[in-house]
């Protein structure tokens, strides 16, 4: 399956992530902001990020900036995920380039669907 890096400040989040995830047989590789993503990405080989759109050091949006402007990570499929449902935060993270937006608390169904929609 797909290895995906989740980003999240909230470990409570990360693991409910991740443990969904896994059980749909993808490996997880975590990171709490936006810089250490950036470090993570940079040691291996990930076919898709989620991260949260709020987190200090480098929030999602500015995460989300920085891989577009990146070429080895334009094409990487980003899925913005948020407390917030703000239709601003959804126009500029669609604006930035993510691949889709789910709003926290999002269903693991909902999860999984949009997640093989994405890597497929």
């Amino acid at each position: 399956m797909a290895v995906i890096l989740v980003v999240d400040d909230d470990p409570i989040s990360q693991r409910l992530l991740g443990y969904t995830l896994q059980k749909q047989g993808h490996q997880v590789l975590s990171a709490m902001n936006g810089l250490l993503a950036i470090a993570r990405l940079d040691q291996a080989e990930v076919d898709l990020v989620i991260t949260d759109l709020t987190m200090p050091e480098m929030d999602g949006p500015t995460l989300l900036k920085h891989l577009r402007a990146d070429p080895r990570y334009a094409e990487l499929p980003i899925i913005m995920l948020t407390a917030s449902g703000q239709d601003q935060d959804r126009i500029e993270a669609r604006a930035a380039g993510v691949s889709d937006f789910l709003t926290k608390p999002t269903s693991s169904r909902e999860l999984i669907e949009t997640v093989a929609r994405i890597l497929s």
